[in-house]
């Protein structure tokens, strides 16, 4: 009997998902009016960017 692996690309999509959340983010820190609007920005284009780098880790 043989074991057969099947390879996936889950790390990649959840990567470029998170990554793209993380741009929205990016795109709030620069973009909103008001200084909590820009901070809310920040905190999500900095957690979204740490979860997609620990996705990568994760699935690897």
């Amino acid at each position: 009997m043989t074991e057969a692996s099947i390879d996936s690309d889950m790390e990649i999509g959840v990567a470029l998902a998170l990554g793209a959340v993380a741009l929205v983010g990016t795109v709030l820190m620069f973009g909103y009016p008001s200084q909590i609007g820009r901070a809310w920005g920040f905190a999500a284009a900095f957690v979204f960017a740490l979860c997609s780098v620990a996705a990568v880790q994760l699935f690897d």
